[in-house]
C-alpha cells in the first residue's frame, strides 16, 4: 500500500504539477523521498523558503496554472509567509505544503512547534490540516480547487508522521485545472453605465491587470469613446502595446500625462484594476468600475456604477448600448501631452561616454533595447520599479512580474528563478536593487545549482534609494539607508555565475551583450546615481516643504555635499522646476 506522501505526489502529478520549489527537512522527508524515487517531477532546491514561494508565484503568474512550494515544519514553513502574501495579493494560484511536527506531539510545545493553520490564515483562501492518512487526497483536492478557483494561496498542513503512514484512498483527479470563467454584469447595471457614458464628454479609461486577454476589446471601446487609456503598473504588459490610446501611467511611479488624463476627465472608466492610491483619482468626475471581484469595487474612490464582470465580456455587452463616437478633443489633448512627457523622459535616458556613475534611466533604456522580444522581466520593489515603469516597453509577448501589490523587497531574483524554471529556453531578466539582491543573495546559488540561466542586472547605488527619497520628501535627513556592498560581479563569479562590473556608460552595452549571450546565469553589477529619481506626476505642498526642510538641514549639518549630489541628478532639477 502506498504512503500518504506517495499518494500526495501522485495527486500533484496527476493534475499537471511539473515542479516543486522548496527546502527539505526532517518533517518533509517522507514527501521529498517520494519525489526522489519518481524523478518525473522537478525539485527546485532553493536556499530560503521565501524564495520558494516567490518562485512558485512567478510560475503561476506566467502559466495561469497551479504552482507548488514545500517546506519543513516550524521555521521552515514560516519562511514562506512573505512570498505567500505576495502570491495571494497578486492573485496567482499557489499550493503550499507546510509540513508539521508529529501529530502526537501537537500541543506540547514540542521542538519547532507552530500553528500554521492560524499563521497562514491572512495569506491564504484555505488552510487544511491533515490529521488522518485517508483524509489527505480529499484535503489536497479542496486546497487545489480553492487556489485555482479563487486565484490565490491554499495551504495543506501535513505532520511528518502522517506523511509516512499507509493511505488506502487513491489520488484524486481535479475536475478543473484553470479558472477561465467569464462573467457578464446584469442588463440593468449595464444600462446605468451606458447612460452615464453617453452623457459624458471627456472620458478616460484606467486599465489594469484584469484587462489580460481583452486587448482588442479595450481598443474598440477606447475608439468608440475617443478615450485616452491610462494603465496601472500591473496592467502594463497587457495594455501598453500596439495601443494608440495609451498615455502612460499615473500614481507614484507614473508621470504627468497619465495623471493629467485622469484629472481632466468628466467620467473615469476603470477596467480590471484595483489601483490603490485614492489621491490620484479625480474627485469631481463620475466613475464606473468593472471588476470580476465585486468586493474590490469602490474601495479606493466613490463609484457611481459598479459592474461585476470580466473585462472582455463586459465591454462586449456594453458596446451596443453606447451612442455615436465621442468628440476627439480630449483624446488629442491627452495624446499631445503624452508625447511631450515621453520626450522629456527619453531625454533623461541618454548615456554619455565617460559618465560615471550611470543614470539608471539610461541603464533601463538599454536593457529594454537589447532584451529579447519575448523576455520576462522581474522587478525589485523600489527604484527598479520606477525605471521599469517608465522605460521598459511591452509588445504582447514580453512579460512583467513584481511585488506590485504586496510591495516586498527581494522579490525579483526568486521570481526570475520561477519564471526560468517554467520556461527554460526563454530570456529572463531580473532588475534587482542592491538592497533587494542582498536580502536573498543566497539564491544566486539556486540559479547555479539548478542550471537556471537568469540574467541579473543590479542597480548598484549603495543605498535603499527609494526609502531615502521618501525621507528627503518628508524633510528628514536620511538615516539607516546606507549599504556597505561588495563587488557583486566578484560575488557572482565566486558562486559560479558569469559576473561583470559596469562603472561607465560605454561599458554597459558590451557587458549586457556578454551576459545575455552567456549560456548560464549571469550578473551585471551597474553603478548608478544614488539620488536619481524622477518625481511623481504631482508634488504636494507638504513634499515641497519637506524638500525645503531637508536642504536647510543639510546646510545646518554641514552636508553641502548632499545638495551638490542632488544638483547633479534629476531629483533637485525636477523639484525646482515645480
Amino acid at each position: 500500500m502506498a504512503t500518504v506522501a506517495e499518494i500526495l505526489y501522485e495527486t500533484l502529478s496527476l493534475n499537471g504539477v511539473m515542479r516543486i520549489y522548496g527546502l527539505p527537512g526532517d518533517s518533509l522527508n517522507g514527501f521529498t523521498d517520494s519525489i526522489g524515487k519518481h524523478r518525473d517531477m522537478e525539485w527546485i532546491h532553493v536556499r530560503h523558503e521565501e524564495a520558494a514561494s516567490f518562485a512558485a508565484g512567478a510560475e503561476a503568474h506566467l502559466t495561469n496554472r497551479l504552482a507548488v512550494c514545500a517546506g519543513s515544519c516550524g521555521p521552515g514553513n514560516l519562511h514562506f509567509i512573505n512570498g505567500l502574501f505576495d502570491c495571494h495579493r497578486s492573485r496567482v494560484p499557489v499550493l503550499a505544503i507546510a509540513s508539521q511536527i508529529p501529530s502526537t506531539e501537537l500541543g506540547t510545545t514540542y521542538f519547532q512547534e507552530t500553528s500554521p493553520e492560524q499563521i497562514f490564515k491572512n495569506c491564504s483562501h484555505y488552510c487544511g490540516v491533515i490529521s488522518e492518512p485517508d483524509q489527505m487526497p480529499r484535503i489536497v483536492a479542496i486546497a487545489m480547487h480553492t487556489a485555482i478557483a479563487k486565484r490565490g494561496v491554499a495551504v495543506i498542513v501535513l505532520p511528518g508522521n502522517i506523511a509516512i503512514q499507509d493511505c488506502s484512498a487513491p489520488a484524486v483527479a481535479l475536475g478543473f485545472l484553470t479558472n477561465e470563467s467569464k462573467l457578464v454584469p446584469p442588463d440593468a447595471d449595464l444600462a446605468k453605465a451606458a447612460n452615464l457614458i453617453n452623457k459624458a464628454q471627456r472620458i478616460t479609461i484606467l486599465a489594469g491587470a484584469g484587462c489580460e486577454g481583452s486587448h482588442a476589446e479595450l481598443l474598440k471601446v477606447a475608439e468608440q469613446l475617443q478615450a485616452p487609456i491610462v494603465h496601472a503598473f500591473r496592467g502594463k504588459e497587457f495594455v501598453e502595446y500596439d495601443n494608440p490610446f495609451d498615455v502612460g501611467m499615473t500614481g507614484l511611479l507614473g508621470f504627468t500625462s497619465g495623471y493629467r488624463a485622469m484629472m481632466h476627465c468628466d467620467l473615469l472608466l476603470a477596467l480590471g484594476t484595483d489601483f490603490p492610491y485614492p489621491q490620484f483619482y479625480p474627485e469631481k468626475a463620475k466613475k464606473i468600475q468593472v471588476d470580476v471581484r465585486g468586493e474590490q469595487i469602490g474601495r479606493r474612490s466613490v463609484i457611481d456604477v459598479g459592474l461585476i464582470g470580466t473585462v472582455k465580456e463586459t465591454i462586449n455587452a456594453l458596446l451596443p448600448l453606447l451612442g455615436p463616437p465621442k468628440d476627439s478633443a480630449h483624446l488629442k489633448d491627452c495624446i499631445e501631452n503624452y508625447k511631450t512627457t515621453r520626450k522629456d523622459l527619453d531625454e533623461l535616458a541618454i548615456g554619455k561616454t565617460g559618465s560615471s556613475p550611470l543614470h539608471p534611466e539610461y541603464v533601463a533604456r538599454i536593457i529594454d533595447e537589447m532584451a529579447a522580444d519575448n523576455a520576462v522581466f522581474t522587478v525589485d520593489v523600489g527604484t527598479p520599479c520606477v525605471w521599469a515603469a517608465r522605460y521598459l516597453h511591452f509588445n504582447g509577448k514580453r512579460r512583467l512580474i513584481g511585488s506590485f501589490s504586496h510591495g516586498s523587497m527581494a522579490n525579483a531574483l526568486p521570481q526570475a528563478l520561477g519564471a526560468q524554471a517554467a520556461f527554460p529556453h526563454r530570456q529572463v531578466i531580473s532588475l534587482s536593487g542592491d538592497g533587494g539582491l542582498t536580502m536573498l543573495m543566497g539564491e544566486l546559488l539556486t540559479a547555479v545549482q539548478n542550471k537556471l540561466p537568469v540574467k541579473i542586472i543590479v542597480f548598484h547605488n549603495d543605498a535603499l534609494a527609494f526609502v531615502e527619497v521618501e525621507m528627503i520628501a518628508a524633510g528628514i535627513l536620511p538615516f539607516g539607508t546606507n549599504l556597505k556592498n561588495p563587488d557583486f560581479s566578484k560575488v557572482a563569479q565566486a558562486c559560479g555565475l558569469f559576473g561583470v562590473r559596469v562603472t561607465q556608460a560605454e561599458e554597459l552595452k558590451p557587458a549586457l551583450e556578454q551576459a545575455f549571450a552567456h549560456n548560464g546565469p549571469a550578473l551585471v553589477d551597474v553603478f548608478v546615481h544614488r539620488q536619481e529619481l524622477s518625481m511623481p506626476p504631482t508634488i504636494t505642498p507638504s513634499q515641497v516643504l519637506g524638500f525645503g526642510l531637508y536642504l536647510t538641514k543639510c546646510v545646518l549639518n554641514g552636508r553641502g555635499d548632499a545638495i551638490i549630489d542632488m544638483a547633479k541628478t534629476n531629483l533637485l532639477n525636477r523639484l525646482l522646476g515645480e
